[in-house]
């Protein structure tokens, strides 16, 4: 083989292995952007709700500040007392405030972390086994006390994966409420705890959660039919924890959209309708 055909395969090869590396860059620049294309839930619901919302910073429980979401339209709306995951009160949980007003709520986001935001799982874990339980159930016990001051004709607490175990740990405090909803949450199956609850409980958990076993999730449904406390439990086949969170790798979007439908007719049922 000549110096030339030696010159024109290395060519051939230089521009075959550049057309690959091509190609295997833009297939995996279209997959990130496909997997981009949903940031967070609000995105992906947008436009279920119609009203037109305003929001504002408030001082709700000592200088602690919340996130408080209304619809302009002047009238009667129910509250929602919105409580945010371990990563504390972030943008996402500000969005899905806004959505939910957007039904004809009055929405408090409330923050049991002070201000501090996680950006990583350490923190977050750090926030979560320093929270003092007694002033955070004081924290959203005052939230709802913010709420009644707002003339919300009934209210419910709402919470997401830490936040689903505070809407748990408010309803069997004794404090009155008209409806809990529970995302994947640490839960109470005592029923010597469980029958301060005295209304409707939405529970929305995934079956491949290890977190919170499905095992565990039945043993409090069972304990609410025994103590005859209406319930809708719904476990989602083939997700895992936090599916409902947009940001993280078990990102469900499909049983998330399905799981918010459920969320919006039982605050309807239970809290607009007579």
């Amino acid at each position: 083989m000549n110096n030339k055909t030696i010159a024109i395969v290395v060519v051939l090869a230089v521009v075959v292995i550049g057309a690959i590396v091509w190609a295997s860059t833009n297939r995996e620049r279209d997959a990130d952007d496909t997997d981009t294309t949903i940031n967070t839930n609000s995105d992906m619901l947008n436009g279920n709700g119609t009203l037109a919302v305003k929001n504002e910073e408030v001082e709700y429980f000592n200088t602690t500040k919340g996130f408080y979401v209304e619809p302009e339209q002047s009238g009667s709306y129910p509250g929602v007392i919105m409580i945010h995951e371990w990563w504390g009160l972030n943008q996402n949980i500000k969005d899905m405030a806004m959505e939910l007003s957007k039904e004809g709520y009055k929405v408090l986001a409330v923050d049991l972390f002070k201000g501090s935001v996680a950006e990583t799982q350490e923190q977050a874990r750090e926030q979560t086994s320093n929270l003092n339980q007694e002033e955070a159930l004081n924290n959203l016990k005052a939230a709802k006390a913010f709420l009644q001051a707002k003339q919300a004709t009934k209210i419910a607490s709402f919470g997401w994966c830490f936040g689903g175990g505070q809407s748990m740990q408010l309803s069997v405090s004794g404090e009155p409420l008209d409806a809990t909803v529970i995302y994947y949450g640490n839960l109470v199956t005592s029923t010597a705890r469980l029958e301060n609850i005295k209304w409707p409980v939405l529970g929305i958990f995934g079956e491949t959660d290890t977190s919170i076993p499905t095992s565990t999730v039945r043993e409090f449904n069972s304990a609410l039919d025994t103590l005859g406390i209406e319930n809708s439990i719904n476990i989602y086949p083939g997700v895992g924890h936090a599916f409902a969170n947009p940001s993280g790798q078990n990102y469900a979007p499909e049983p998330t959209k399905d799981a918010w439908s459920k969320t919006l007719v039982f605050l309807k049922e239970n809290l607009k309708e007579n």
